[in-house]
């Protein structure tokens, strides 16, 4: 906030020069050779031209480079300026020379370019640039990177990045020996993806899914995470996405994550969660051929095995996946009774809950998963009930 009186300061200087020179230009060099105001009104009409810029707040992000042009930064400074300091700085103006006048203004632009901050496309190609730098050190190539995964979020800047030649950059980057650089990337291109079919489309072009699922086999858990995610980012409600998925056996790597209990919990959780999401998304799709691996026994045992586990947000997204399971036309009641043994597991769930509610500890959540546990066994019975 200290800046801004400075800025307002300089910003009139400059709105003052301009108004100097413009009246010295149309009375024709007459003895005023400048600017002034003869009353307060006229004073006041400059402040309401300005318009409504009074939020200290906006004035701060004004401040910071929002303003497209020098005179938007005028319009700015005079709604924000004290009418007795406009008068006399208008009065200091006209003791200047033509000369003068012309080195104030140069000396008081160049300072307003300064405090201008560059466009969020500039900040993605100085980081690229770095990135492109092949003698950066780690720890510079770690913050270019770090810069990129806040900058590619919205969906505009994503799609600018495209344009930028960014996502070739950061799939290089996957390839770097350094874990950290690897998982950020993974990261970067997760971000960039979610919801975003345009850049889905450009990431899976350049051949990165493959990559990107072998690294969720990573001893490391935080990069098979992250890689895990931007999997899951560049398939979601992406048909060609998910048919890729398939051919690149993204089904085996699901039930090899949900099957092992040495995994880490998170990669779990968000492999189960992914499952469902598949299902749902064939749900919306029923013109769209169902992907085999849907109807795969082994499969279908991994996920509703995880209704046994002791933590309740994967048996919360365990349930989900499970619900839209059973709603698909590929899969089969009985192999569900049979061979999954759901009807087992959906009562000692049950049972499991009844005990947890006794607690006051996450009551709430427990009764959440009880609802949905009965919705899943309506389901599942009225599917028993067709064949």
């Amino acid at each position: 906030m200290e800046r801004i009186p400075a800025l307002i300061s300089l910003l009139v200087m400059v709105m003052v020069i301009e108004m100097a020179r413009t009246s010295a230009e149309q009375e024709n060099k007459s003895s005023s050779a400048g600017l002034f105001w003869s009353t307060a009104k006229e004073e006041g009409d400059l402040v309401h031209k300005a318009g409504p810029a009074d939020d200290s707040t906006a004035a701060v992000d004004n401040a910071d480079g929002g303003f497209s042009s020098l005179d938007g930064m005028l319009q700015w400074a005079i709604g924000h300026s004290d009418s007795a300091k406009l008068k006399e700085t208008a009065q200091d103006v006209q003791r200047l020379s033509p000369s003068e006048l012309n080195q104030r203004q140069l000396e008081i632009k160049e300072l307003v370019e300064k405090l201008k901050m560059p466009s969020d496309a500039q900040l993605m190609q100085i980081a690229l640039d770095d990135l492109n730098n092949s003698s950066l050190s780690i720890e510079d190539r770690h913050h270019a990177l770090q810069e990129l995964l806040i900058l590619v979020e919205p969906i505009d800047n994503a799609n600018d990045f495209c344009k930028l030649g960014g996502l070739a950059v950061i799939i290089r980057e996957l390839n770097h020996p350094d874990p950290d650089i690897r998982k950020i990337s993974a990261w970067i291109l997760g971000k960039a993806s979610q919801n975003n079919p345009y850049v889905q489309k450009q990431v899976l072009e350049l051949g990165a899914l493959a990559k990107l699922m072998e690294m969720v086999n990573s001893s490391s858990a935080d990069e098979a995470t992250k890689a895990f995610y931007a999997v899951s980012a560049l398939i979601r409600n992406n048909v060609a996405g998910q048919q890729l998925f398939y051919v690149e056996a993204g089904d085996k790597m699901l039930q090899d994550i949900l099957s092992n209990p040495s995994v880490d919990a998170r990669l779990r959780r968000k492999a189960v969660f992914l499952v469902g999401d598949l299902a749902e998304c064939q749900l919306e799709n029923i013109d769209k051929a169902e992907m085999p691996f849907f109807s795969n026994h082994l499969f279908l045992k991994s996920v509703v095995d995880l209704t046994a586990s002791n933590d309740l947000d994967l048996q919360d997204k365990a349930l989900v996946a499970i619900k839209n399971l059973l709603q698909l036309r590929t899969t089969e009641a009985t192999v569900f009774k049979d061979f999954c043994r759901l009807d087992d597991a959906l009562e000692r769930m049950k049972k499991q809950l009844e005990d947890l509610m006794l607690e006051e500890y996450h009551r709430e959540y427990v009764i959440d998963v009880e609802g949905l546990r009965k919705e899943v066994e309506l389901i599942f019975q009225a599917k028993l009930g067709k064949v």
